[in-house]
């Protein structure tokens, strides 16, 4: 079904649906927020994005954490406009942040492995900047080890399959879509990614497939407001398939 001919039924009053249960049977452990422009965000989301970028940007510490404590879900959020794409993360790598304000972000959920625009992740940052201090808390720890090549085939199929089913609403809105490299530093890898205008969106998580095998990436996606049209992918090296639909 394809989501945007779907919703437009809809709007004219030809479809109706609910969010099924079991859909929502497993929390996401984090969400990539891939929103880029300040149009596509409510404005409270957008001021409370500001003024954590605000804070990590002329390093006030004691500020931004107290803003995160309030907000930890913008921890591994970007300035909305912006182009640089720092997180507080890749602000405090640039400052040399205190050790303890690392580990407090660390704590707060930031991802080391998340890159700006140019490809750097904080500890690249703060080995460019020279603050050695941060080397080995910045150094991603790593939960799930998968070779860089067929990780970057995991995300490009991964990739087909959302603008396979959400093309119209990413492209407008020009969202940065999920880069899966933070998958392999979370205990338990199960992220939400939210599409404005899809009323839904994927959510994606790693398989292990078994000894000797590479994992598998698995993503559902639905619109809330459409019967039927929650799909499942299976993603691997090789490409991906729908294994389920039908069923949100």
């Amino acid at each position: 079904m394809q989501l945007a001919s779907a919703l437009r039924r809809f709007r004219e009053g030809g479809m109706r649906g609910e969010m099924t249960e079991d859909m929502m049977s497993s929390e996401p452990s984090g969400e990539w927020m891939g929103a880029t422009r300040v149009e596509t965000c409510q404005a409270e989301f957008v001021l409370k994005r500001a003024k954590i970028c605000d804070a990590a940007r002329r390093y006030d510490w004691p500020v931004l954490l107290n803003l995160l404590g309030e907000n930890p879900h913008h921890v591994n959020g970007w300035r909305l406009g912006g182009a640089s794409w720092y997180t507080p993360l890749h602000q405090a790598a640039n400052g040399g942040a205190p050790l303890d304000v690392v580990e407090r972000l660390i704590a707060l959920g930031a991802w080391r492995t998340l890159q700006n625009a140019n490809g750097e992740r904080p500890v690249d940052l703060a080995s460019r900047k020279g603050h050695g201090h941060l080397a080995r808390i910045l150094e991603p720890v790593l939960r799930v080890h998968v070779p860089h090549g067929v990780l970057m085939k995991l995300q490009h199929y991964f990739h087909d399959v959302i603008r396979e089913r959400a093309a119209e609403f990413v492209d407008k809105e020009h969202m940065r879509l999920p880069e899966i490299e933070h998958l392999l530093e979370l205990p338990r890898p199960l992220i939400w990614f939210p599409v404005p205008g899809m009323y839904g969106g994927f959510r994606y998580a790693l398989r292990d497939e078994g000894a000797g095998r590479y994992p598998a990436l698995v993503a559902e996606s639905w619109c809330r407001i459409v019967e039927g049209s929650g799909q499942r992918h299976e993603v691997t090296c090789r490409g991906s398939a729908l294994v389920a639909e039908g069923f949100a």
